[in-house]
């Protein structure tokens, strides 16, 4: 199979777990709008049914899920202007148990996790690759202030070692510079793998003061739609 083959096998994936996300969606909902592949592919066949006369209007987690949404028409608010949100629809770079994620590889996780906590549900749509038994597999995203990042970075370094965790840190970089947020922060792919005590770890580096945010999104999805083998997997709550 040809790496083109390969992808477009994927995409599809990703398109059936959009359009099971999308059945959720109701007449007049105020909806958050997540960032990445899989979430690009939701706003795909949202616009096509916004088009067909669907009335929502969202809230999204990026500049650029904001300019697909401009692009194809969908209608946006912002979280000043709409608080609360019935439904937020994203993607994720793992879900593991109880629905605990791993967010950020697009480099939204702040306003990703922002926009989950504003909504009644949250509803995770993945390609099956995605479901892990323990997560950390995919390095975990850490927010950070650019001020202080040294010390931060040690600051994280010893507090992972604490529960046990150990591994590379690397500052992101994009084209050989830095990647800097929507928020005008920097991010730190912490490489710790199999991470037992997600909580832990989340409490942990919530306390760390040039911490802005992490990845780790923990009692925010209650449904996950997972595409592969033929089908959509639910779980959680429907």
């Amino acid at each position: 199979m040809t790496g083109g083959e390969m992808s477009a096998d994927m995409r599809e994936l990703k398109i059936e777990a959009a359009r099971a996300a999308l059945d959720q969606v109701e007449d007049g909902m105020r909806l958050g709008i997540g960032t990445g592949s899989t979430a690009e592919e939701f706003v795909r066949v949202l616009a096509e049914r916004v088009a067909g006369g669907l009335t929502v209007i969202g809230v999204p987690t990026s500049e650029r899920t904001a300019a697909l949404c401009g692009e194809l028409g969908v209608p946006l608010t912002t979280l000043d202007e709409t608080p609360e949100l019935d439904l937020t629809i994203d993607g994720a770079d793992e879900i593991g148990p109880q629905l605990g994620l791993i967010k950020g590889g697009g480099g939204a996780l702040l306003r990703e996790k922002i926009v989950a906590a504003a909504s009644r549900r949250m509803i995770v749509i993945a390609d099956k690759s995605k479901l892990v038994e323990t997560l950390g597999r995919f390095p975990l995203p850490i927010e950070v202030n650019s001020f202080g990042l040294g010390a931060t970075v040690r600051t994280i370094e010893r507090t992972a070692r604490a529960l046990g965790l150990e591994g590379a840190l690397k500052v992101r970089e994009r084209d050989g510079k830095p990647f800097v947020t929507d928020g005008g922060h920097l991010i730190v792919d912490a490489s710790f793998g199999r991470i037992p005590d997600p909580r832990a770890l989340a409490n942990a580096l919530n306390a760390i003061p040039g911490v802005v945010e992490h990845g780790l999104f923990l009692d925010l999805a209650d449904t996950a739609f997972v595409a592969g083998d033929g089908e959509v997997r639910t779980f959680g709550a429907a």
